[in-house]
C-alpha cells in the first residue's frame, strides 16, 4: 500500500506556498482522495485554514520542539490512514533557526520525501533556470520533484518556464494564475482567521483552477511512498483523571500532540471561557493560546467563570497556562483601544495590547531538573510584573537567554511561551514540577 507524500515548500516566504497549498487540499478533496495535511514549524494558523479547505486540520512538525522519532511517528501513524499527505512548508526552503537546522528542507529528507516547489514567477521568465539548478543542486540529498509556477497568467510566460524546467532537469507541474479575490490578507499572527468560513468560496474558486492548470495526476505518481511500519502504541489513560482544556473563540491554539498526550494521561472535556459559567470537575486545567484580547469584553463580563477559576486556583488547582491563556489569568487586559477590563486575576500582573511589538523565536526551557521546549510569538506585552519573578530559564534558539518569564503561583505554571508537550514524558516532568515546587514566583 503506497500514500502521495510531498511537502510544499519555496526559495522566499510570500512565494505562494499556502495558496497553492490550499488549492491542492481542496482539488484533491474534489476528487475524492483522502488527504491529511501537516504544516511544517510551530504556526497555528496555517493548519486552521487547512481544515476548510480539505475537512481536516494540518498537524504541526517541528524539528525544534519534537524529538525526531516521535516527528516521524506522529507523521506515519496519519499519513498511513490517507490516499495523500501534503506538508506546506515554511518560509524558504532552507530556513532554519540556524542555517537550515529545523528547516523544510531538512524535514523533507527526516522524512525521507520529495518537495514540490512553489515560485512566484510574475517577473520572471526563462531566468528562473539558475534558481531552480540552484535549489536543486544545492543539496544533493534533497529531492525536489517538481515545480508549480505562480502568477503566470499566459500560456506563452508559462513555455519559457517549462522550458526552464526541461533544461535544469526538473518536472514543471503546472502553473497558477494571479486571482486578485483569492488573496489572503494578513493579521497580525500571521494569516487572517476572522471569518474563516468566508475563505472557504476562495479555496474553491483556487481549486478550480488549479484542475485546469496543474497536472495533478502526474504530481500524485511522482510523490508515491510506501506506507511505513508503526510500532504498537501503549495506552496510558487514567479515566479517573480529569483534564479540562479551553476551547472556543478566544482559546484555540493547541497542538493536536499537546492534546493527545492529555489524552494518553486522563479524561479531556472541553470548555468555554467565554460561554460557560463554571470550570468542569477538573484535576488539571489546560489553557492554551488564542485571541483573548479579541473578546476582552465577553471574557471579563462572564465574573462567574473568572470566579471559578479563581477559587480552583486558591484551592490548588493544577493549570498550565500559555501566551492568552496567560494573559486572561492576569489581574487586566487592555485591548488595541485603550480599554482595560479585569480578568480572573491569578497573577498580578496586566497584559496590554497597546504600543504592539512582535517578540518571537523558539524557546528552551529549563525548569529544576528537566527541560521542555516551545515558541513564543505575541504583540501584547506585561505590566506591573515586577513583583513576579521567574522559576526556569529560557533560552533561544541559538542558546542565548532570553528574559521571558515562567510563572507559579501555587499549582498553576503560566507564561508567553506555548509549551511542547506531546510526548507523554513532557507532560508528565511539566506536572511533576507543578506539583512539588511551590516556591511562588508572586511576590504579593
Amino acid at each position: 500500500m503506497k500514500t502521495a507524500s510531498f511537502i510544499i515548500a519555496a526559495p522566499t516566504s510570500n512565494s505562494g506556498k499556502t495558496t497553492v497549498t490550499l488549492g491542492l487540499l481542496r482539488l484533491l478533496k474534489n476528487k475524492g482522495y483522502s488527504v491529511q495535511p501537516f504544516k511544517s514549524g510551530p504556526d497555528y494558523i496555517d493548519p486552521k485554514f487547512h481544515k476548510i479547505a480539505c475537512g481536516k486540520t494540518g498537524i504541526n512538525l517541528d524539528l525544534f520542539m519534537m524529538r525526531e522519532e516521535h516527528m516521524r511517528a506522529t507523521y506515519h501513524e496519519l499519513a498511513n490512514e490517507v490516499d495523500v499527505a501534503c506538508i506546506e512548508g515554511v518560509m524558504g526552503l532552507f530556513d532554519g533557526a540556524r542555517k537550515s537546522e529545523g528547516s523544510t528542507a531538512e524535514l523533507a529528507k527526516k522524512l525521507d520525501i520529495p518537495v514540490i516547489f512553489v515560485v512566484d514567477a510574475k517577473s520572471v521568465a526563462y531566468s528562473v533556470a539558475p534558481l531552480l539548478y540552484g535549489f536543486k543542486n544545492f543539496d544533493p540529498d534533497l529531492n525536489i520533484a517538481g515545480v508549480i509556477f505562480n502568477r503566470v497568467n499566459t500560456k506563452s510566460h508559462y513555455k519559457f518556464l517549462e522550458e526552464a524546467c526541461d533544461d535544469v532537469g526538473i518536472k514543471a507541474l503546472g502553473h497558477v494564475p494571479f486571482i486578485e479575490e483569492c488573496k489572503i490578507p494578513s493579521r497580525h499572527l500571521g494569516l487572517s482567521i476572522d471569518n474563516l468560513s468566508k475563505y472557504d468560496q476562495m479555496i474553491g474558486k483556487m481549486a478550480d483552477q488549479m484542475n485546469e492548470t496543474i497536472a495533478i495526476d502526474q504530481l500524485l505518481s511522482i510523490t508515491q511512498r510506501e506506507k511505513a511500519t508503526l510500532a504498537t502504541k501503549s495506552e496510558t489513560s487514567n479515566a479517573d483523571f480529569k483534564i479540562a482544556v479551553a476551547q472556543d473563540e478566544g482559546f484555540n491554539f493547541s497542538y493536536y500532540q499537546n492534546i493527545e498526550a492529555l489524552k494518553q494521561l486522563g479524561t479531556v472535556e472541553f470548555f468555554s471561557p467565554i460561554h460557560d459559567q463554571e470550570l468542569p470537575n477538573s484535576d488539571l486545567v489546560y489553557f492554551p493560546g488564542g485571541y483573548p484580547e479579541c473578546y476582552t469584553q465577553e471574557l471579563s463580563a462572564n465574573a462567574k467563570m473568572r470566579e471559578s477559576i479563581k477559587s480552583y486556583t486558591e484551592n490548588g488547582g493544577q493549570i498550565i497556562a500559555e501566551c492568552g491563556g496567560m494573559m486572561y489569568l492576569g489581574k487586566n487586559m487592555v485591548d488595541q483601544k485603550g480599554n482595560e477590563l479585569p480578568m480572573v486575576g491569578v497573577f498580578p500582573f496586566t497584559s496590554s495590547m497597546e504600543a504592539m511589538k512582535l517578540t518571537l523565536g523558539y524557546r528552551k526551557i529549563d525548569i529544576d531538573d528537566f527541560t521542555i521546549k516551545g515558541h513564543e510569538f505575541h504583540y501584547s506585552k506585561v505590566h506591573q510584573d515586577e513583583n513576579v519573578t521567574t522559576v526556569g530559564t529560557v533560552w533561544s534558539a541559538r542558546e542565548q537567554e532570553v528574559p521571558t518569564k515562567i510563572y507559579q503561583y501555587k499549582n498553576v505554571l503560566a507564561s508567553y511561551i506555548h509549551f511542547y508537550f506531546g510526548e507523554v514524558g513532557d507532560l508528565q516532568q511539566l506536572l511533576h514540577h507543578i506539583q512539588n515546587n511551590h516556591v511562588s514566583s508572586v511576590k504579593r
